[in-house]
Order: C-alpha cells, then structure tokens, then sequence
C-alpha cells in the first residue's frame, strides 16, 4: 500500500511539472520599455516581460548589474531596438549571463530596428562627429507605422519560440493591428497642424516623430550627437533662431531640462517634455497612453506659442 501511494503520489507530481512546462510563460527582456509594452500587448498572459531600462534612463548608457544580469540569464526572448543603441552595455551584459539563447543571430535574439525604415543613414563614419550611428538613427519607436511593423515580426516570432501558443500570438496581434490602426487615424487627425512646425531638438531622437507629423528640427541642443550641450554652442544656436526661428523646444523625460529651459526663455518659446517611452509619468502608462500624451502635449504648446 505504501509502495502503491508512493507511485501515485510521484505521478501526480510528475504530472504536475509537466504541465506547468507546457504552460510557463517565455520569458521576455525588453532593452527599452516601448518593446517591454509591446511584447506584453503581444504575448498577454503566455508571456512574463521586464525591460533593462526605464523611461528616465538614457538608452544609450546601462550599467550590467547584478539583477540586471540574473534576469538576462533567464530570458527566453531579448527584444532590443538594436541599430547600435544598445551597443556600449548589451553585448558584455549579454556575455556575463552566459546565455546563448539569446546572442545575437540566435531565435532568442530580435531586434526591431531591423524590420523598419531607417533615417539619419550617415553617408561617412567619424568619432569626431560625436556619437554618431552607422545604421543610422536607432530611435524608431517614435513613429507609431514603426511599432506596427515591430508587432507583426514579434509575434511571428514570439510563435516561433513558442509553436503551441502561435495561433494565440497571431490572434492578439491581429488584435493590436486593429486597435492600432484606428489610434493612429485619431492621432494623425488631431496633430494635423503641427505639419510645418519648426523645433529645437535636445538630441536626435526625436527624428522619426518630427518626420511622421510633418514637423522640421532647425538645431539641437547638443553641438554633436552625445554630446552635452554647451554654453558657446547654446549661444550660437539662439543667434541662429534669430534668422530661423523655431516654435517649440523638446526634451524626452530622461534628459536633463536645463539647456532647453535656458533656450526657451531666452528665445521665448514653450519647453516640451516628450515622454519619449512608456512609463515616463502616470500620463503614459502604456504604448497608446505613450502617443495620446505626445500628441496633447505637442499641439497645446504649438497653439500657445502662436
């Protein structure tokens, strides 16, 4: 009797761990927390997704720490922009985890910069030209056309590392496509008369998001890519609005407010502080909340400056 308990006993455990295998969720490390929201937007409760990086962290400079690198070595899936953005951390935080699944040109291993048209492709490398991106600007989540192209290409792939669940991803996908497209009308209406729009950028990481609504940048805060602005070079550049004014300023959340502070004041026009990424403040709490704040926030401050 004992015997014949024992063996019940280990079935039904074995079984147990057989079918929390089969249901597990992939594991999922985004690089930034646009493709965190995505990949969570795609993968609904089949998946578990945390991002490296939150909205006030530069993208460009992570530092591999400890609990950074023990969630990388439990991924099943690193969805990263790629296009050199994560250059200076993801490789070495990617080798300290001594996870192959997720190298580079393995399965686990999707970059979404891959799949969208690309701006800003230098004609000429030069490290004196600041940090300057040979696949051209890496910024792409910033085009909502962009993240619907992302979504189809993660979903096939979420379904290629997860074939029982292929049907599902391909369900929610069609899904966000729908909910998607319609939100992208809405913006595109409501933002209309920003086309034309003259600004001054922090950095050149608003490039996807001027072209997409039609707005122009006439300078940047930073003298060259990476480069922390300047009193000479702010100086020079409010000369410059003289001759070409701008309307409005912009910042993402990460970005020290200062230089555009100082810039606005003098050259009397309206700060704005992009979200640039999920979770920047309680007003962009997910990809859709992302845009319905950008836009707002964009239009009301082009309507005061007029």
């Amino acid at each position: 009797m004992n015997r014949l308990h024992t063996a019940l006993v280990s079935g039904a455990i074995a079984g147990l761990l057989a079918c929390s295998g089969a249901n597990a969720a992939v594991n999922i490390l985004a690089c930034e927390p646009e493709w965190q929201a995505l990949a969570q937007e795609l993968g609904g409760d089949k998946v578990s997704a945390t991002s490296a990086t939150s909205a006030l962290q530069d993208p460009h400079r992570v530092e591999a720490r400890p609990g950074l690198i023990a969630r990388t070595r439990k991924a099943d899936l690193l969805v990263c922009t790629g296009l050199d953005l994560e250059a200076g951390w993801l490789p070495l935080l990617v080798q300290q985890s001594g996870n192959d699944k997720i190298e580079r040109g393995r399965p686990g291993y999707f970059e979404a910069g891959s799949v969208v048209p690309r701006l800003d492709v230098p004609t000429r490398l030069d490290r004196a030209e600041g940090d300057v991106h040979a696949y051209g600007n890496p910024h792409v989540h910033l085009n909502p056309h962009n993240i619907a192209l992302v979504s189809v290409a993660l979903a096939k792939r979420l379904g290629e590392i997860d074939p029982a669940n292929a049907a599902f991803y391909g369900a929610r996908q069609a899904d966000f496509a729908a909910r998607w497209k319609t939100a992208i009308r809405k913006w595109e209406q409501q933002a209309a008369p920003l086309r034309g729009t003259p600004v001054v950028e922090h950095h050149k990481n608003m490039s996807y998001l001027l072209n997409w609504l039609g707005m122009t940048s006439v300078g940047t805060l930073e003298a060259k890519p990476g480069v922390e602005p300047s009193a000479a070079h702010l100086g020079g550049l409010l000369a410059q609005l003289q001759g070409r004014p701008a309307k409005l300023v912009l910042r993402a959340a990460y970005q020290d407010p200062r230089a555009s502070l100082w810039l606005s004041q003098r050259a009397k026009i309206p700060a704005v502080v992009v979200p640039y990424t999920v979770g920047a403040d309680e007003a962009s709490s997910n990809l859709f909340a992302l845009f319905d704040t950008t836009v707002k926030r964009l239009t009301s401050a082009a309507g005061a400056a007029k």
